[in-house]
């Protein structure tokens, strides 16, 4: 099956998806990815979405628009008089991924509009160091989330700012990038700023799983129906 990687970044979620049986994986993100171990094109995710004959090409869709405007840390940034480096960019996606009949999931962070009722996929149920929860939806394959083992998992580890940021009484950041590679179970040789914008490759080798298994049943359902 082929399966379309939009906002791919250096590939962890590329990389869940192939493990789940998505052999041909095509990645798109606007800014270079070095690092992408599968085909990759340079360009804007939103546009590729309107191409309705590009899409009929894949298989499943998987989208993780920045989630900058909607994570939780978004209040100290505005405490400091920063602001998001991306606009919403997840609400034009939904948008546009539902005018298509191309089986799609969507990622983001816990808050993020229109992803009410999402499976949620935390690190601590796959005894990585991360906790790191993250929601998938799909209007078209039911998902099951991964639950979560915080208490068998302990104080878990951050991979996001800078490494080796200890704060007492709270979370704690990687001590290196080898550490940050460890804690959320990534075997490539990834850099600190590219591991601090994805999520760990099993949570889409998870969600890969049941919608590899949920668009087999279909295909098997239309070749009987044939």
């Amino acid at each position: 099956m082929r399966l379309l990687d939009l906002f791919c970044g250096a590939g962890m979620a590329s990389d869940g998806y192939h493990a789940a049986g998505f052999t041909e994986v095509v990645g798109w993100d606007i800014n270079a990815q070095p690092n992408y171990p599968y085909e990759f094109h340079q360009g804007d995710a939103l546009a590729v979405l309107a191409d309705t004959d590009y899409l009929s090409g894949f298989d499943l869709i998987h989208a993780s628009p920045p989630c900058q405007a909607h994570t939780r840390a978004k209040h100290l940034r505005a405490a400091q008089g920063g602001k998001s480096k991306y606009e919403d960019l997840l609400t034009p996606t939904l948008a546009l991924l539902r005018a298509h009949d191309t089986a799609w999931i969507v990622e983001n962070v816990p808050g993020a509009p229109g992803m009410e009722g999402a499976a949620i996929e935390c690190g601590s149920a796959y005894a990585l160091g991360v906790r790191r929860h993250r929601l998938f939806a799909s209007d078209a394959i039911p998902l099951t989330g991964s639950g979560c083992k915080h208490k068998e998992q302990g104080r878990p580890w951050g991979v996001y700012h800078v490494p080796k940021d200890d704060i007492p009484q709270g979370g704690r950041t990687a001590r290196n990038v080898e550490h940050g590679r460890q804690v959320m179970g990534v075997t490539r040789d990834l850099t600190w700023n590219e591991l601090k914008e994805g999520f760990p490759p099993a949570y889409t080798q998870h969600v890969g799983e049941q919608a590899f298994d949920y668009l087999s049943m279909l295909t098997k359902h239309r070749e009987v129906s044939a």
